[in-house]
């Protein structure tokens, strides 16, 4: 297993930024290590400021938790395991669409946040980035 190094996260983001040009939505981008800790972010010309931070939590929680936000989201809906699991962390864990572990090998050595679009769009663009790795 390695690490992921900023060219890795350079390259996820670009194949993640082609698909939002395609897509006509300007996204924000995020890519975070192993730890969870910000490797790169990228936020497209006229992409959300609101989503900055977005990109970032759904990136985090796709790496504390190994799971697809949208995964994870369905689990936290009420009457569900993990209702209220977006209250913890301090309010970091995003439950919707648009994040993504980053494996290598079978290891999750990151993780993919995308925000800016519909949930459809935000997984779409995250599954380009993903596909890049």
């Amino acid at each position: 297993m390695s690490a992921l190094t900023l060219a890795n996260a350079r390259t996820i983001i670009a194949a993640a930024e082609k698909k939002a040009d395609e897509i006509g939505q300007p996204m924000n981008i995020a890519v975070v290590d192993a730890g969870g800790n910000l490797i790169a972010h990228v936020r497209q010309d006229g992409a959300w400021i609101g989503s900055v931070d977005i990109s970032i939590s759904k990136a985090w929680t796709s790496r504390a938790f190994d799971i697809q936000t949208k995964d994870l989201g369905d689990n936290a809906q009420p009457t569900q395991q993990f209702f209220g699991i977006h209250t913890t962390n301090g309010g970091k864990v995003a439950i919707f669409a648009g994040g993504v572990p980053l494996s290598r090998d079978g290891v999750v050595v990151g993780g993919l946040g995308v925000s800016g679009g519909s949930g459809e769009q935000d997984q779409a663009v995250a599954e380009a980035g993903l596909a890049a790795l």
